[in-house]
């Protein structure tokens, strides 16, 4: 056995790759031994990319003397390695040589493989292929496999044949029939007629056989039982290949031949599975009923791919009607008669599949819907229709309407639905009593109503409702009306009226005075004590969660969460876990809806929050507990700053959750976003929790965390929140929080929404503590970071960094004044940031000199939003300080400083015009006449520029002023130092105050551009000096448009 084994000790690249070692190295691979397991599984990896590892693999599948296991992995591997490297454009794709010895040996090997298993692994990897190589490099598929079927009709066939090239088709026709590409379905629909007439053929024969069989006996049982898994498998690939195979079905004719057989075939195979004592054996009943599936699959995707021909089709709307009385017939046996029925060992123990009629009445209500949707909810399309389309359409829809979806029908639908569909089953109330929190919870899953009867038929009652409205206000308002009393103690029926009221709301919310209905009726209900009356209060908290966003008065709210308070109150022994937990989902609609008030709930808010924490702790599902967090969370939002009483309870509730989580990573972002909520509703107070909280954020945000990838989001939300929540000066930030920044420049290498939320969290720090941000142990490799990213972003995101930039600029400012600042822009020249702008307007400037139609913005240019984005960096520096703007613009361009002043400010000035907002055209205005004060002639000799920007920007912030003297966004009182009624961030009194402190704001530009003009006259010897030299040279038109501005 060592010596066996010996080939596969050595590394990997020491091994010839021969069928001898890869057997070896298969059944290696395949064995019970972990470390045998451990070094073939890395041998085959090793091989994966090898030349003759794929057609190796084959033989080994082929070769039928070697142990099952060992083959079943050589076919595994074989269909693997289709998925990575068939593909043309793969790296280390197939070779073509290899391909062509696969696909040859392919079909024999599967119509004779014996093995049920290994054939249907062979048949995936034929699909597979199929999908990469018909028709281009196999066009004579269809053509082979159908040979292969017409021989195996002949009398004399070998058996295996049909049934393993029946299966092989099947699954071609399932990959080309899912394949997303228009070529796949176009490759399919180009054979289909073919197929389909020699697969029906073989169909229609296999039935006709066993029927026979069934109806006259015979001695040849085991002819009709492969006969019948034959035509199993023949009608899994009929069903598809018409759905898939056809544009427009409806208008061949072997599909409305088709189509007549599978009608017939249903009702036909119905009567041997309806009858109570069926004469046949349960396995070829299960076969039978396999049919049956399939066909309803196949007229249920028939309505909802092909709507209009579905209802074009020959007996369909018939076929519809039939799917109802079977429905109908279900709705007989379907719910419980009364509560006895929920008893132990009563009626209702079923097996784990639904009875057939279950399964096809499912498909049945799924029908329906899609006939409603048809005439009511039309799939909409951009591909043109011919006239021919539109037309059947308009009939189609015409017809369902007119014959099939008739009043009478309507009626019957609603009240069969109402009555019985909504009524809870024997098994639903013993599995409520059994097993509550898994029941409770399958309740709620609405994403799978296309699985269960009552979810399913809950859908179809509002698709009826919303659209029958007149037809079935009045009758369902009557029934209401009859139950809808506390005398009436009918709960099972009483509880399917209020599903359909709750379902109802948006068509019943003029009709029903749901405000009298909470008062006279759930009120009295709702403390009912008597058995069978928790069903009841389950279903009040579902139907005021339904009614709460739609009609219920704020005077009614108090009494709303009166009802939820008690349904929660674990002392009343009717409410039982399911009813607890229903009223703590649901109470998160109450909680969330828009007219919520904080002021009406807080009487009930200490014993609701109560209750829920201990109701999170009870439960045992994950699921539910996240659910019930939920509900917390949505309270905490909506309560504000009122919740901060009882944060160190729901904080405490948190550690065990976090720990019982383990790797359910969707209970920590719930904890997660918990936080965030309650740090934000608590504002400043929660600053007592903020040091317990960050080790959860520095766990989610370092570098290699494992949890990176799941928490991220949630935890820069924590973090974001946190920070804006921090007091400013003079209580010191905490060392820990301040800690955190250096997790934050990793981050801005990460997608665009983490590189959003870390420069959103940056600026929140720069604002709280400028020192921190500015210091020399962060703010260089910050700067470096930030010219990493331009050039690289699309404009909207660009727009941040430099926003950010705006904001450190301003902080040095402020922090240092003009020596931090020079400080600053020394380090924006070594990170190469304010190269990259320059770089960016030259190109701009560049670009903006050459004309015609084939001129290309040059690879490094900006415009539009991104060049506005730049000038503000520069005008952030230069009017702060314009000296230092001048040394560090003359560092970056050389000694000739002129030069690039020149193109500098035309670009400036030009682009001015094509700034969008108010603000940034006075910001731009500002820094260009800060130039004035140096006097020098590379500004004085662009007067006339300044004074067309002073023009249009004045004229723009001047129009509609009574008063002319300041201009419309100079704001000369403070920020508003009283008390706010309500608490706020911390932050927003930082924000406010950045922006009140803005010099955009603190600057008036009209006596600015007056007195820097001044300043400039006296700079140059006088006004007539200043006229002779300078104001000459400006154009009248700029100089009387000016002067009609009344500054001067």
């Amino acid at each position: 056995m060592q010596v066996e084994f010996s080939a596969i000790e050595v590394p990997g690249e020491a091994n010839p790759l021969t069928e001898g070692i890869l057997y070896h190295v298969l059944r290696s691979a395949a064995s019970t031994d972990p470390q045998q397991v451990q070094t073939g599984t890395k041998q085959l990896q090793e091989w994966e990319k090898a030349k003759r590892f794929y057609p190796l693999l084959q033989s080994v599948f082929l070769d039928k003397s070697l142990p099952l296991e060992v083959r079943y992995l050589a076919i595994i591997q074989l269909k693997n390695g289709i998925d990575k490297y068939w593909r043309k454009t793969a790296t280390n794709a197939v070779d073509k040589e290899d391909k062509a010895l696969i696909r040859n040996r392919l079909l024999e090997s599967g119509v004779n493989e014996a093995d049920q298993r290994l054939a249907l692994q062979n048949a995936l990897v034929i699909a597979k292929i199929v999908r990469f190589e018909f028709p281009n490099d196999w066009p004579d598929l269809f053509q082979q496999l159908l040979q292969v079927l017409r021989a195996s009709t002949e009398p004399n066939a070998y058996r295996l044949h049909l049934p393993r090239a029946l299966l092989i088709l099947l699954h071609i026709v399932k990959e080309l029939s899912t394949g997303r590409l228009l070529k796949s379905r176009q490759n399919l629909q180009a054979v289909t007629p073919e197929v389909l007439n020699v697969v029906g053929r073989i169909y229609v024969g296999k039935v006709q056989s066993w029927q026979s069989f069934f109806r006259d006996g015979g001695d040849d049982e085991g002819g009709a039982l492969e006969a019948i898994e034959n035509s199993l498998l023949a009608i899994k690939t009929l069903r598809r290949l018409v759905i898939a195979g056809y544009d427009f079905p409806s208008r061949e004719k072997d599909v409305q031949e088709f189509w007549s057989l599978s009608r017939t075939h249903f009702s036909e195979f119905l009567q041997y599975v309806v009858q109570d004592e069926s004469p046949l054996a349960p396995p070829v009943q299960s076969l039978v009923e396999k049919h049956l599936v399939q066909l309803s699959k196949f007229h249920l995707a028939m309505a909802q791919t092909h709507p209009a021909g579905f209802a074009l089709l020959s007996g369909s709307l018939d076929l519809v009607r039939d799917y109802w009385s079977l429905i109908a017939k279900l709705g007989e046996t379907w719910g419980s008669k009364s509560l006895d029925g929920a008893r132990i060992g009563t009626d209702g123990d079923e097996d784990d599949d639904a009875p057939i009629i279950e399964r096809l009445s499912l498909k049945g209500l799924l029908l329906v819907r899609a006939c409603v949707k048809m005439v009511f909810y039309p799939t909409q399309t951009f591909r043109y229709r011919q006239p021919q389309e539109k037309e059947e359409k308009a009939r189609a829809t015409q017809l369902v309407k007119s014959e099939l979806l008739t009043d009478e029908l309507v009626r019957e639908m609603i009240s069969t639905l109402v009555t019985r569909f909504f009524v809870f089953r024997p098994s639903d109330l013993r599995m409520w009593e059994e097993e509550p929190d898994e029941w409770e919870k399958m309740e709620e899953g609405g994403e799978d109503w296309e699985f269960s009867i009552r979810p399913c038929a809950e859908k179809l009652f509002l698709d009826l409702a919303k659209n029958f409205k007149e037809l079935i206000l009045e009758p369902l308002m009557q029934v209401f009306y009859t139950v809808a009393t506390p005398d009436n103690e009918d709960i099972l029926f009483k509880d399917s009226v209020y599903t359909a009221i709750g379902l109802a709301a948006d068509v019943l919310h003029d009709k029903l005075d749901f405000d009298s209905f909470i008062e006279n009726t759930l009120v009295p209900e709702a403390q009912k004590q008597k058995p069978g009356f928790n069903i009841i209060r389950r279903r009040i908290a579902i139907v005021i969660a339904q009614w709460i966003a739609i009609r219920v008065a704020k005077d009614k709210k108090p009494i709303v969460y009166q009802i939820f308070q008690h349904l929660m109150d674990k002392s009343d022994p009717l409410n039982d876990q399911v009813v607890r937990v229903t009223a703590g989902r649901k109470f998160r609609d109450c909680a969330d809806e828009w007219e919520f008030s904080a002021d009406n709930f807080l009487p009930y808010a200490p014993l609701m929050l109560e209750r829920l924490m201990a109701l999170v702790q009870e439960v045992e599902l994950q699921e539910t507990k996240m659910a019930l967090l939920n509900t917390i969370s949505v309270i905490v939002e909506r309560m504000e700053h009122n919740i901060t009483p009882y944060a160190n309870n729901i904080i405490s509730l948190l550690p065990p959750l976090w720990e019982q989580s383990g790797d359910e990573h969707l209970m920590k972002q719930a904890i997660l976003t918990m936080l965030s909520r309650l740090t934000n509703a608590m504002k400043a107070d929660s600053r007592t929790f903020h040091i317990s909280f960050l080790p959860i954020i520095q766990s989610a945000i370092e570098p290699e965390s494992e949890t990176q990838v799941y928490l991220l989001e949630d935890a820069l939300d924590l973090w974001s929140s946190i920070i804006a929540q921090t007091p400013s000066q003079p209580q010191p930030t905490p060392p820990e929080l301040l800690n955190l920044l250096q997790y934050l420049l990793p981050l801005f290498s990460m997608d665009n929404e983490t590189l959003r939320k870390a420069i959103e969290i940056t600026e929140a720090y720069l604002l709280l503590a400028p020192a921190s941000v500015l210091a020399d142990n962060f703010r260089p490799a910050l700067l470096s970071s930030l010219s990493e990213l331009l050039q690289s972003l699309k404009p909207d995101v660009n727009g941040i960094v430099t926003h950010l930039m705006e904001c450190v600029v301003r902080g040095a400012e402020g922090f240092g004044g003009e020596q931090a600042l020079k400080i600053l822009v020394g380090d924006l020249i070594t990170s190469g940031f304010l190269a990259k702008v320059l770089e960016g307007l030259h190109g701009a400037w560049a670009h903006h000199q050459s004309h015609g139609p084939y001129r290309e913005l040059p690879s490094r240019a900006v415009d539009g939003v991104v060049e506005t984005d730049y000038f503000t960096v520069l005008a952030r520096i230069g009017l702060a300080s314009p000296t230092v703007l001048l040394e560090a613009l003359q560092s970056i361009g050389g000694t000739e400083l002129d030069k690039t002043l020149d193109w500098l400010l035309e670009e400036w000035f030009s682009h001015i015009e094509n700034i969008g907002d108010s603000p940034h055209k006075k910001l731009m205005c500002l820094v260009l006449t800060r130039f004035l004060e140096i006097s020098q002639p590379w500004i004085l000799g662009r007067l006339q520029n300044l004074m067309t920007a002073w023009t249009d920007v004045l004229g723009e912030l001047l129009d509609g002023m009574d008063d002319r003297t300041s201009d419309c966004l100079h704001w000369a009182e403070d920020p508003p130092t009283s008390e706010p009624r309500e608490p706020e961030a911390p932050e927003e009194v930082r924000k406010r105050g950045l922006i009140y402190s803005d010099p955009v704001h603190r600057i008036n530009l009209v006596t600015f551009v007056r007195d820097h003009l001044q300043g400039a006259i006296q700079a140059a010897g006088g006004e007539a000096r200043f006229q002779e030299e300078w104001l000459s040279r400006v154009d009248k038109d700029v100089l009387k448009g000016f002067a009609e501005l009344g500054i001067m």
